[in-house]
């Protein structure tokens, strides 16, 4: 399906599928090679998303890795100032995204480095355990602040089945409508509140989310639910990424969120010639 999202005036065009680079501004991420700290890795990373062919850098400061350490939001927006300082600098005009699930540190983005994509993997809190839960009061001020700002809007779910992820996309889209929204992202969440097998069923369905009439971002890049159901470890799966970012593609995925954005490109590509010829 034909879909566009505007960035600050900069139309994105997704009926062609695009690829988001993944840049971590963290030192616990899952895939230790995604950990950028210094101003010189966070450039090289960039220049390296860009060259390769990705439309969007998607910056995150906070991982959500099952045992990940909790951030602080001073400590979540100081990083990532310090990337999205030398990402400006180096590439005035590249298009961001920015992984938090914290509206006030979303605001303070956009007030100082311009309109960019919110990519919310959840209003997600610490519970009594430490471990990260779903915080509906604060999806709902990412909710309010996102339609005030005009700017696009990721919204991942942690629902499980199909049916489940159909009922959430549908009630958090009206939401968001209602409040004005007008570019929504429907990410349904691999790794997130499901397990392996509930991860693949949902993935062999895929193509039914194409009834929401929302683009869909899937976000599989080096998961769990491939090297733990392959015995292999995250460096060593980028094979299996490719493979299933080729299913999702082909059953309509419009984002491709990843850390290997050449390969990623290549598969859009090729996928892409594919449909063109049938």
């Amino acid at each position: 399906m034909d879909y566009t999202i505007n960035v600050s005036g900069r139309l994105i065009d997704l009926s062609y599928p695009q690829v988001m680079g993944i840049l971590n501004v963290t030192p616990d991420s899952f895939y230790a090679d995604s950990r950028k700290q210094t101003e010189e890795e966070i450039a090289k990373r960039a220049e390296q998303i860009l060259e390769e062919g990705a439309e969007m850098i998607d910056v995150g400061a906070f991982s959500t890795r099952p045992g990940a350490v909790m951030v602080s939001e001073e400590e979540e927006s100081a990083r990532l100032h310090l990337a999205l300082s030398v990402i400006r600098r180096n590439h005035p005009e590249a298009v961001l995204s920015i992984d938090t699930f914290r509206p006030t540190v979303a605001k303070r983005v956009i007030e100082e480095f311009g309109d960019c994509v919110i990519n919310d993997v959840g209003g997600l809190t610490a519970g009594p355990d430490g471990a990260l839960a779903d915080d509906p009061i604060r999806r709902e001020e990412m909710f309010r602040l996102v339609s005030s700002m005009h700017v696009p809007y990721i919204y991942m779910t942690s629902a499980a089945t199909l049916r489940e992820v159909l009922l959430d996309f549908a009630e958090k889209a009206q939401q968001l409508r209602d409040l004005g929204q007008k570019d929504i992202i429907l990410d349904p969440g691999f790794g997130f509140g499901k397990t392996t097998d509930q991860d693949y069923a949902l993935m062999g369905e895929l193509e039914k989310l194409q009834v929401m009439q929302l683009p869909i971002l899937v976000g599989i890049s080096r998961k769990s639910m491939i090297w733990r159901r392959l015995g292999i470890t995250p460096a060593e799966a980028l094979n299996g990424t490719t493979a299933l970012h080729a299913v999702a593609l082909l059953k309509g995925a419009n984002i491709l969120r990843v850390h290997d954005v050449k390969a990623a490109v290549e598969t859009v590509k090729l996928i892409q010639t594919l449909n063109f010829e049938l």
